[in-house]
């Protein structure tokens, strides 16, 4: 078994734990091959990772500004619209909303802002003058508790230099993005914000079976093995927006699993389903089961097509059980004529946002939690395999019916 010197590479599964305003999130990044001679990790861990061997986790707990700088008022800065110079897809002109996140490039006059500059800001407040675009990380004012897993531990045949990686960087790009600003709702919900590029019925573009997998291997485990952990033996579960597949763990014993999808035959084809019902949820929100019905249910990289979410999500509080759980799972490919025009304007962390407001906005559900895990390698066997480094990303939120 090899021990980690500051001579070896090693596999290591970072994971993140943080909470605000009552909401638990953990978020997951898969850090490949970490250098130990050249690359930056926070001194706490790498003095604790260093004679760690393959199985070893290693944990160390952050107060604010210890792994992140600290939040100053000198970081958030007044804007004036005329001074905002972004477009949206369809060509008009960006109008930053309330505790969304943009791009600092749109900002003109910004001192150290640059035309092209990718780096977020976070809109925390808007007025007639214009915003306030602030520059702090969105965890600067979090404790963080932060867990490195030993995955594989290996020796370099020989040093060359390369790419210099700082590790607590890469672990903490995009995670704080999805919690509230303020404890505020953010305001996603611009007047088209359901709009679809294909605003067809439904239906017609769901006529035709996709026997195709949504996401690659590894996103399918790592989805199977968080509803394992999340879904009690003997639930009766409700598979929503379902297909042909089923990304419930096959040793998850279950009392029912009914499925509600848009296609007869990938539902038929579908084994795990004990119930099929066909229904498109965009012309009819009900579901037509009884009250409590379910002790869990699930919605698999399909969430991002409803453009009546929160009649959805009304009806998923009537048909759980007090205390039942409701799992949403998705990643960053979908189809675009489908996807609702906000799903495709925001940030991959602020999706967990939006989704996070489905669950708060009448009071249903409580408990929310996320979670995300990114980085794996793509399984080689993939279609995509020579076209993305990575694995699909896995995104999730889930509460539990009050």
């Amino acid at each position: 078994m090899n021990t980690i010197t500051p001579d070896n590479l090693a596999s290591i599964e970072f994971s993140l734990k943080w909470s605000k305003n009552g909401i638990k999130h953990e978020d997951r990044y898969f850090a490949q091959r970490v250098n130990f001679w050249r690359d930056i990790l926070p001194p706490a861990v790498a003095e604790k990772i260093i004679g760690a061997s393959t199985g070893d986790r290693i944990t160390h707990s952050f107060r604010p500004a210890q792994l992140i700088p600290a939040a100053t008022a000198k970081a958030i800065h007044p804007v004036a619209h005329t001074r905002i110079e972004g477009r949206l897809g369809d060509g008009t002109t960006l109008r930053p909303r309330y505790g969304r996140f943009y791009p600092r490039g749109i900002l003109q006059g910004v001192s150290g802002v640059f035309r092209g500059n990718i780096e977020p800001f976070r809109c925390t407040a808007v007025a007639k003058r214009g915003i306030d675009a602030d520059f702090n990380h969105p965890l600067a004012d979090r404790d963080l508790v932060l867990e490195a897993f030993i995955t594989d531990v290996r020796e370099k045949f020989e040093e060359h230099g390369g790419t210099l990686y700082d590790w607590a960087e890469q672990v903490t790009t995009g995670p704080g993005m999805q919690a509230r600003c303020n404890g505020e709702p953010t305001d996603f919900f611009s007047p088209e914000a359901f709009d679809r590029g294909d605003p067809a019925d439904d239906r017609l573009f769901y006529r035709q079976p996709r026997f195709v997998q949504h996401i690659d291997a590894h996103a399918i485990d790592t989805t199977r093995g968080l509803y394992g952990r999340l879904i009690p033996e003997g639930s009766r579960v409700l598979d929503l927006m379902s297909s042909w597949t089923s990304h419930l763990p096959e040793d998850l014993e279950t009392r029912s699993v009914d499925g509600l999808g848009l296609n007869a035959e990938e539902l038929s084809a579908n084994p795990r389903l004990s119930r099929r019902v066909v229904q498109d949820l965009n012309r009819d929100t009900h579901l037509p089961f009884d009250d409590g019905a379910f002790d869990a249910a699930v919605c698999t990289v399909s969430v991002e097509y409803l453009t009546r979410p929160f009649d959805v999500f009304d009806e998923m509080a009537r048909v759980l059980a007090p205390g039942g759980i409701f799992v949403v799972t998705f990643s960053n490919r979908w189809f675009p004529p489908k996807a609702i025009r906000v799903w495709t304007e925001i940030h991959p962390f602020e999706r967990m946002g939006l989704v996070r407001e489905y669950f708060s906005r009448n009071g249903h559900f409580n408990r929310l939690e996320t979670f995300s895990s990114q980085g794996w390698p793509r399984p080689d066997d993939d279609k995509y395999a020579g076209q993305m480094l990575v694995s699909d990303p896995v995104f999730a939120v889930w509460g539990r019916r009050v």
